[in-house]
């Protein structure tokens, strides 16, 4: 064996392994379920929990929970036999009792998420947290005296009481009605798809 080809036309074309490796079909992505957060729902439609998405899953599959929310960018689960889409929230079909805890602690983000983030003075867009009573006039940190405000309000009411300025406010604020989910009200943490929920937990 020479390396020529038929008729003596010169070595035989050896195509590069590369190319044949370029043909396979591309391996879908792996996905660590353990990092996707998924949003847990009692049978209320009430926040519970923040589990993992192989927990989503479980529940799902085994009939405990529904989905509610599916992601707006597919994660999904390959095994040899089925595929399944991580959902961003999953509904529990019994309901399930938990005890009332504590409010959670006061933080800017809890305070703009209660109030929807519009001003409690103007109904402008809350950017800001005001101390109804001010820190400097013995005002505390607290859910019954912090409100989500505009940058204008805020700049306005300086450290001056509501009865002085002859401002009055829609409604008397308070912590939480749902403490059960204070973490995710004391943090930035929460996921943009979770807010319908989150608002049904004020």
């Amino acid at each position: 064996m020479d390396g020529t080809g038929p008729g003596g036309r010169g070595p035989t074309p050896v195509r590069p392994a590369a190319l044949h490796l370029a043909r396979r079909e591309p391996e879908p992505k792996r996905v660590v379920t353990t990092l996707v957060r998924v949003l847990l729902l009692n049978a209320s439609h009430e926040p519970l929990a923040v589990v993992t998405g192989r927990r989503a899953l479980v529940l799902v599959v085994a009939g405990k929970a529904e989905c509610v929310l599916e992601r707006s960018s597919a994660t999904v689960i390959r095994s040899p036999s089925v595929s399944v889409s991580v959902p961003a929230v999953v509904r529990l079909r019994r309901y399930v009792r938990v005890p009332y805890p504590a409010p959670p602690a006061v933080t800017r983000a809890g305070v703009l998420r209660r109030d929807s983030r519009r001003c409690v003075y103007c109904q402008g867009r809350g950017e800001t947290v005001d101390h109804v009573v001010p820190k400097s006039r013995g005002g505390t940190d607290s859910w019954e005296n912090c409100v989500a405000c505009c940058v204008r309000c805020n700049t306005r009411k300086a450290d001056r009481l509501l009865e002085e300025l002859g401002w009055s406010m829609p409604l008397v604020p308070g912590p939480p009605r749902r403490g059960a989910f204070g973490r995710l009200w004391s943090t930035e943490d929460a996921d943009p798809a979770w807010e319908p929920w989150l608002a049904f937990a004020a």
